[in-house]
Parts: C-alpha cells; sequence; structure tokens
C-alpha cells in the first residue's frame, strides 16, 4: 500500500507539473498573439505600414517644396530654341508619323478622322473647311499659336472637355515644340519666340545683388541712390 500511494504521489505530481507547463505555456502563446494582432490593428487604423501624406496637413511651412515634385518643366519658347530650327523641324517631322494615321498635313490633303493640318499654326482655331469639329473646340476660340499648341499636344482632352480627339498626347515638351515647329513649316510662319537663357539668368543675378545693396544699404543708414554715386 505504501508503495502504491507513493507511485501514485509521483504521478500526481509529475501531471500536476505538465499541467502547470501547458498552462503556462497556453497564456504565453495567447499574449503573443493578442501583441500580435494589435499590433496589425493599430497599424491598420493609424495606417502605421503606410506612412503616405495625410489628406489634410496639420501645418504647412510656407516655402517648403514635396520631395515628389521633380524639376519644372522647360518653357515653349526654350523648347523651339534648344536646338538649330532645321533640326527641329525634322524631328517634328519624325514625331509626326504617330498623327498620321488620322491627320494629313500636305497643301490640299483629305479631311480624315482628323482634319487636314496644312497652315494649322496661325489659323483660326476648328476652322478648316469640311471638317466637323466639336462644339466644345470651336468654344475655345482664338488661333492656333505657339502656347496653345503645346496645351492641346499635352493632352486635348484636358485642355479641350469633349474633343472628338482621341490621342493621349504628348508628355514630352521637346516632342510638343517639334511638332509645332514641323507644322509651322507647313503653310505657316510664326514667328519663333525667342528666350535667351543667359540674358535670364542675369536679369536675375542682378535683381539679387540690387537687393542686397539695397539691404546693406538700409542697416547702414544711407540711401542706396546717394551710396552708389
Amino acid at each position: 500500500m505504501n508503495q502504491d500511494t507513493s507511485s501514485q504521489a509521483e504521478a500526481a505530481d509529475q501531471k500536476g507539473g505538465g499541467d502547470l507547463f501547458n498552462t503556462a505555456a497556453g497564456w504565453v502563446l495567447f499574449a503573443a498573439g493578442l501583441g500580435l494582432g494589435l499590433s496589425i490593428l493599430s497599424g491598420k487604423y493609424f495606417h502605421g505600414d503606410k506612412p503616405e501624406r495625410p489628406e489634410k496637413l496639420g501645418y504647412v511651412i510656407e516655402g517648403a517644396v514635396e520631395e515628389s515634385a521633380g524639376p519644372a518643366e522647360m518653357s515653349m519658347a526654350e523648347a523651339l530654341n534648344k536646338m538649330p530650327a532645321a533640326e527641329l523641324i525634322a524631328a517634328g517631322e519624325k514625331a509626326f508619323s504617330k498623327c498620321q494615321s488620322c491627320h494629313t498635313i500636305d497643301q490640299g490633303g483629305a479631311n480624315g478622322v482628323g482634319p487636314n493640318l496644312y497652315g494649322t499654326m496661325g489659323k483660326a482655331v476648328a476652322s478648316h473647311p469640311g471638317f466637323a469639329y466639336s462644339a466644345e473646340l470651336k468654344a475655345l476660340g482664338g488661333t492656333w499659336d505657339w502656347e496653345k499648341m503645346n496645351l492641346w499636344l499635352k493632352n486635348p482632352k484636358a485642355y479641350v472637355a469633349g474633343t472628338k480627339m482621341s490621342f493621349a498626347g504628348l508628355s514630352k515638351i521637346e516632342d510638343r515644340a517639334a511638332i509645332a515647329m514641323y507644322l509651322n513649316s507647313k503653310g505657316s510662319n510664326l514667328p519663333v519666340p525667342s528666350f535667351a537663357a543667359d540674358a535670364a539668368a542675369g536679369g536675375e543675378a542682378a535683381a539679387v545683388e540690387g537687393e542686397a545693396e539695397a539691404t546693406a544699404a538700409a542697416e547702414a543708414g544711407t540711401d542706396p541712390a546717394a551710396a552708389s554715386q
């Protein structure tokens, strides 16, 4: 009896120890799972897993530039003067291959999906005879100058909502300038706007220098005009 009782006690102790270990292990696993679940939920709720910019900024710093903002696009005048006119026209003729499925460009050419484009630059918008333009393009008015053509070639539907033109547009201003120059060589002769990068840079430098002189004179309590004499 004593031996049996002792064996039973040992078995009970082993079982109790095993149950205690299993219980502790279960609580540890439960706590780990709970922590992981709360972490996932907080990440989804507070967008911790996607640190995107909030829809509404709490405080905007004036003059700060967004990291995603790329370099400013050059002006149409700069793009038109970036290379010799003959080279730009040749580049425009090559780029115009994207337009030939809808347009002809030679004098007397027939209208197709789009109107014949001979003599377009400097011509009134939506005025080529025999083509049924959309009411929205007719309402645009004006003439096809360099900037109007630039905006049109960039994204026709964004520029004139409701236009029949299905062309998605040209993202590079160099391509738009080349095609506009090629169009201008076909029955048009609009003057090309000048662009002098050196003159523009010099004017900006002079303005900065003048501002610095005025600031220094103000701090010294003198008249800038008198100080320069």
